[in-house]
């Protein structure tokens, strides 16, 4: 049933109850006492209807309403039925005046919000009010009795006793219609009230001039009374009353003054009309309300000072906030900012809870119906959604104050919702102060926003263009990694075709890169970084293939991207030059067979499955004997035709397995692998032998191929280098025994006596003929890649070995003295070389040259002047030349040398420490030696990347020349990593085969020049 209807009934019900009241006077009795319990059960029937916060207070109200229903039933009985004449003061009257002290409790338990108890004015007003009602109520009602001669002492101080109770009654009344919005239950409450205090005056004044008789108007008022507050708790807004409730500041208006003003002049009007007309009767007790009424006006007053006092704080407090508010750049200082306010504006000591939610769709419940109001709330916090209420602690309420703007340019004014929980009364002293401060939070949030927006817009255009710009191609594929969902602009290059939103990644790319695909995308799924790239095939609608490099990352997490990105670079230029680059490193260009290089990593895993099976590998070193004789008559070019043509014929007289190889100039090697014995090996060398003694057509012309063969097997060496020195061994004892011979290694017969002996008197030979020359090698700076220096390097153009490297004879030229003249041959010619690529290429930014110079020649008499005649002579600036000394120059503490060392840097020469680290490393010399130059030997630069040890060595070298002011150069750099790891230590230059192998002097004069033209 609705509360409308149960309204109407209850009426239609009290109406019925009043009209047969008046119509039978014999039922009175009963009929009085229906309404009362009428009165009562309706208020009973209301809280078990609408449940309100409070039930206590309309608990006392039942109470006064039963007990006044009580003392009207006793009364009746002792008039009506024990005939007894109006018996004053009775029983019934201490049932009526108890029920004054319920009635106003429950009264001021309805009136009891959050505001009320803080603001004194509501009381201090209901308190002046009540001193001129009472005052006027003493001079009419009160006194009258007082001075009534016919009334004992008990019938006075209860016929006092009813306007007491009235006046308490109207004060509570005042104060519940000062605090309490306006509802209907509020308006039925006052109009009861009323009723109440219209039947007891009405029923004093006929205790002062006649006998009260039943069914008269003054019956009327307690009818009014008893049907308007059971009506009041029937009313749906009885609930509302006890409900947590955000209170509004009171305006002061005309009228609220006014009545102030004449209620406060009553008891002044009253003692000057008395004064007046001499007729002031008990004056002390109208001095009394006089005082009074002027300290409820003081204090009132002071109220209103304290209240200014207090807004003053809070003022300064907001003014704190909202520079804060400014100052916030982000969401959490704003929610920070908040949590200072309250604990400012709050008494000190208050507990509390702040909480933002902003409008993202977390707690739709907040937002969903939207607010009807921009002004804050109250809701129970267990009404909030769990996570919220879990912030908002033990406090049964909790205020939001929303952060809205009305002319928010999205549409949707509310930006968020600020939560504030702490007891009811600290919620209402910082409600007014909280919707200010969230006013300014939410231009604040707003800020934010905005400004986060236009710093994504801002990045968003960056990246576009990025992406639109740039060669490589990223996809956007689907969450489950199947279609594509986007694809950038330069997709049309690698794929052949822009139309590819939709397609099927996997039937884009080659068949046997299939399981690559899905394998791809499982590792990004499981990296929290970028995985490893991977090489894939594409195919194009016209049928060719690009070779890319394609890296994938998995965002699907991401809400802005949701699904996987794939990133393909198109490497097929880069994938065949490595492809060519790797051929050339392992392979001669001029036979197609293996070269020097791969040859000994063969021999290396060749022996290392002969420990596993047991066989045996051969090595056969192969050198033609008549070359020279070939080169010298019919040129190089019928040379290299030779050449090729015996490379042909080597690798067909070989089995698949085994390995032809071309060592340099005119000779070539074969590897033999599983061979179950020597006689297996010395066949295949019967068979080369035989298949190069025949002669070999070229232009027509009978060319001699006939070769000379050393043999070495793993029965008598277990390494790849002893296998090679002990075939070249063998070569040698076979070209002594003549030509078109092959020999195996006898140890017996070969010794390093004899070697060395050969080589001195070969050195000898080669100093006579000058059959030495000199190579370069470009010094590079490694973040540049431009060219310093040339190191000076010596090569031995030997009649029958070919072209030697300083390894294989600078040990036996130190040992024998031979290193001087070499030495000197090569300093002259290198002085000679970077002269003229001065001369050739300008004088400016060419690169100088660095010469080693071995301790013995440094140490020859007149060294150092010969040097400076040479360059003089040359023509060469002292600062283009560079000599490279070894550590054992600087063993012993000659005081020659290192006068001769400062000599030369003070003219201009530069002098570097060569191969440091490899002999004595004493790092004493570096602080106290005249030194430039630090070169780091490759020895550490070959393993820097694969072992840590060795890079913090290196790095702790780097970290050493640096500190003693010196520069430092690696050697042997042959790979890139080598590069930037060195690059990244701190190493500036560096030298190596990643660069350039040893050019010759014109190949040099060229690099620079081209140097000189890309600059």
């Amino acid at each position: 049933m609705s509360a409308r209807r149960v309204m109407a009934w209850y009426g239609a019900w009290m109406a019925v109850l009043a009209g047969l009241f008046y119509a039978q006077p014999g039922w009175h009795i009963p009929l009085w006492s229906a309404i009362g319990l009428s009165s009562a059960g309706a208020i009973v029937y209301g809280l078990f209807r609408y449940r309100p916060r409070r039930w206590s207070p309309w608990f006392w109200i039942i109470a006064g309403l039963l007990l006044l229903s009580f003392g009207d039933t006793l009364y009746n009985l002792m008039t009506d039925v024990l005939h007894q004449v109006n018996p004053f003061p009775s029983p019934a009257d201490m049932l009526y005046l108890a029920m004054y002290p319920a009635v106003t409790i429950g009264l001021l338990g309805l009136s009891k919000a959050g505001a009320a108890s803080r603001d004194r004015t509501v009381p201090l007003d209901a308190l002046i009010v009540t001193a001129g009602l009472g005052l006027l109520s003493w001079i009419f009602l009160i006194s009258p009795q007082i001075l009534n001669q016919d009334l004992t002492m008990s019938q006075r101080l209860v016929s006092v006793a009813y306007p007491l109770g009235d006046i308490l009654i109207l004060a509570t009344v005042g104060r519940l219609i000062s605090v309490v919005p306006f509802s209907p239950t509020v308006a039925l409450l006052t109009v009861g009230a009323v009723g109440l205090l219209a039947a007891d005056v009405m029923y004093g004044l006929v205790q002062l001039h006649g006998y009260w008789t039943v069914g008269g108007p003054v019956d009327l008022g307690w009818i009014i009374f008893y049907s308007c507050w059971g009506a009041a708790a029937l009313h749906p807004s009885m609930a509302d009353l006890t409900t947590p409730r955000v209170v509004k500041p009171r305006e002061m208006r005309t009228l609220h003054q006014a009545l102030l003003t004449l209620f406060v002049l009553i008891p002044l009007a009253v003692l000057i009309v008395g004064v007046g007309q001499g007729r002031l009767k008990y004056p002390m007790v109208i001095v009394a309300f006089v005082v009074c009424t002027v300290l409820l006006v003081l204090m009132r007053l002071f109220g209103v000072i304290n209240s200014y006092r207090g807004n003053t704080i809070r003022t300064s407090g907001i003014r704190a906030s909202n520079a804060a508010l400014m100052s916030a750049t982000t969401v959490e200082g704003v929610t920070w900012a908040l949590k200072r306010t309250a604990e400012r504006l709050l008494p000190p000591g208050s507990d509390y809870r702040v909480a933002m939610v902003m409008n993202d769709g977390t707690a739709p419940d907040l937002f969903h119906p939207a607010p009807t109001t921009m002004g804050s709330r109250l809701r129970f916090t267990k009404s909030l959604p769990p996570d919220i209420a879990a912030q908002m602690g033990d406090f049964e309420i909790t205020m939001i104050c929303p952060l809205a703007l009305e002319d928010r340019p999205t549409g949707d004014p509310h930006i968020g919702m600020l939560l504030i929980s702490s007891d009811e009364n600290s919620l209402s002293y910082l409600q007014l102060p909280m919707e200010l401060v969230a006013a300014q939070a939410a231009l604040a949030i707003e800020r934010i926003m905005l400004s986060n927006e236009i710093t994504r817009h801002n990045s968003e255009r960056y990246f576009r263009t990025l992406v639109h710009n740039t060669s490589d191609v990223i996809l956007i594929l689907e969450p489950d990694g199947g279609r594509i969902r986007y694809a950038s602009p330069s997709a049309p290059s690698v794929f052949g075709t822009a139309e590819l939103p939709g397609k099927n990644l996997s039937q884009l790319v080659d068949s046997p890169h299939h399981t690559l695909v899905a394998g791809l995308f499982r590792l990004a799924a499981a990296e929290d970084e970028a995985v490893d790239t991977a090489d894939w095939t594409v195919l194009r609608p016209d049928g060719t293939t690009v070779q890319t490099e394609v890296s994938c990352r998995d965002l699907r997490d991401e809400p802005t991207v949701n699904g996987l990105v794939v990133t393909l670079r198109d490497v097929t230029d880069q994938r065949r030059m490595e492809s060519e680059l790797t051929h050339l490193a392992y392979h001669d260009s001029l036979t197609g067979l293996a070269n020097r290089v791969r040859f000994a990593e063969r021999i290396g895993q060749a022996i290392a499955r002969a420990d596993a099976d047991g066989s045996i590998v051969g090595v056969l070193f192969i050198d033609l004997d008549d070359f020279k004789v070939v080169n010298d008559t019919l040129g190089h070019e019928h040379g290299d035709r030779l050449l090729r043509a015996v490379g042909e014929r080597l690798a067909g007289v070989l089995r698949a397995d085994d390995v032809a190889a071309r060592l340099g100039g005119d000779e070539f090697a074969a590897l033999i692998e599983g061979a179950p014995d020597a006689a297996t090996i010395d066949d295949v060398a019967d068979r080369i032998v035989a298949a190069l003694a025949e002669p070999f057509t070229i232009d027509d012309r009978l060319v001699s191929g006939i070769a000379s063969i050393g043999i070495a097997t793993s029965a008598d060496a277990r390494s790849a280098p002893e296998l090679l020195r002990q075939a070249d061994l063998a070569l040698y004892v076979a070209k002594g025994e003549g030509k078109g011979q092959w020999r195996r290694y006898l140890p017996d017969l070969h010794t390093a006596i004899v070697e060395r002996l050969e080589l001195r008197a070969e050195l000898d030979q080669a100093i006579a003929g000058k059959e030495f020359t000199v190579e370069f090698q470009p010094i590079v700076e490694l973040r540049t890649g431009f060219t310093a220096g040339y190191e000076a390097l010596v090569r031995w153009n030997h009649p029958t070995r070919g072209r030697l490297l300083p390894g294989e004879f600078i040990e036996v030229a130190e040992e024998s003295g031979q290193i001087v003249a070499i030495g000197d041959q090569v300093l002259r010619g290198a002085v000679a070389e970077a002269a003229r690529w001065q001369r050739e290429a300008g004088t400016t930014s060419v690169p100088y040259v660095s010469i080693n110079v071995s301790a013995r020649q440094f140490r020859t008499p007149g060294f150092v002047a010969s040097l400076h005649e040479t360059l003089a002579a040359e023509g060469l600036p002292p600062h283009q030349l560079m000599l490279e000394i070894t550590e054992s120059l600087l063993l012993r503490d000659d005081d020659g040398v290192w006068e001769d060392l400062t000599e030369l840097r003070t003219t201009g020469i530069r002098v570097a420490i060569d191969d440091f680290g490899t002999g004595y490393s004493s790092l004493s010399y570096l602080r106290h030696v005249p030194l430039d130059v630090v070169k780091i030997d490759r020895l550490f630069t070959s393993t820097i990347a694969s072992s840590a040890q060795q890079a913090a060595l290196v790095d702790g070298i780097v970290r050493l020349a640096h500190t003693l002011g010196l520069q430092v150069i690696a050697e042997g750099i042959e790979r890139t990593v080598e590069r930037d790891l060195l690059s990244r230590i701190g190493c500036r230059y560096g030298q190596g085969f990643l660069f350039a192998r040893p050019l010759t002097s014109e190949q040099a004069i060229s690099f620079i020049t081209e140097q000189k033209v890309a600059a």
